[in-house]
C-alpha cells in the first residue's frame, strides 16, 4: 500500500514543474492550472492502484487534468448563463505569463474553445496522435481531426503561417489500405 503513496510523493517531487506547465498550458490560468494539478492527483491516488508504474501515472495524472478542464469549463459556461441572476459579471484578467510560452502563443490559446484547445495541447505539447487524443477525451478520431483543424487554423489566424504544424498534422493521419485492396 505504501508502494503506491511513494511513488505519488516521487512523481510530484520529480515532475511537479512539468505537470504545472502542462495544466497551464491546457486552462491558460496559474491558479487554476495548481487546482488541476492537484484534482489529478487526488483523482489519480484517491486508491491504491496496482502495477501503476511513474510513467503510467503521469499519463492518468496528465489525462485527469484534460478532463477536469473540461468539465470545469463546461460547468463555468452554464453558471455564466445564470449568474447575472445572482451578482454582476467581474471580470479579472490574469498577470502571470508562463515563461515557456510566448506570450502570443499563450493569447492565441486561450482563445481557443476547450475542446479545440484540449486537441492541439495533447498533440503539439503532448505529442499524442490522433487515436491517443480521441481515446484520452472520449471522441471520435473525425471530431479530434476537426478539433485540430479548427484550432491550427485559429492559431494562423492569430499567429501567422504555421507550416511545421500542419505537416506534423498531415502526416498524422494513418490511412490503412482495406483487406484486398491496394495502393497504386
Amino acid at each position: 500500500m505504501a508502494d503506491w503513496l511513494d511513488g505519488m510523493e516521487r512523481l510530484v517531487r520529480e515532475r511537479e514543474k512539468a505537470l504545472l506547465g502542462y495544466a497551464y498550458v491546457v486552462c491558460g490560468d496559474p491558479t487554476l492550472a495548481q487546482d488541476l494539478v492537484q484534482d489529478a492527483l487526488v483523482k489519480t491516488f484517491s486508491r491504491p492502484r496496482e502495477g501503476l508504474t511513474q510513467v503510467k501515472a503521469e499519463a492518468y495524472v496528465r489525462r485527469a487534468i484534460t478532463t477536469l478542464y473540461v468539465d470545469h469549463y463546461r460547468r463555468q459556461q452554464r453558471w455564466q448563463r445564470v449568474q447575472h441572476l445572482f451578482r454582476p459579471q467581474v471580470v479579472q484578467e490574469s498577470t502571470t505569463v508562463f515563461s515557456d510560452l510566448s506570450a502570443d502563443v499563450a493569447t492565441a490559446l486561450a482563445d481557443l474553445p476547450p475542446r479545440v484547445r484540449a486537441c492541439v495541447v495533447l498533440r503539439f505539447f503532448d505529442d499524442l496522435t490522433v487515436p491517443d487524443i480521441a481515446g484520452q477525451l472520449g471522441l471520435a478520431p473525425g471530431s479530434v481531426k476537426r478539433y485540430l483543424s479548427d484550432g491550427m487554423r485559429a492559431l494562423e489566424l492569430r499567429l501567422g503561417n504555421l507550416d511545421d504544424a500542419d505537416h506534423a498534422l498531415a502526416t498524422e493521419v494513418d490511412v490503412a489500405p482495406t483487406k484486398g485492396h491496394t495502393h497504386d
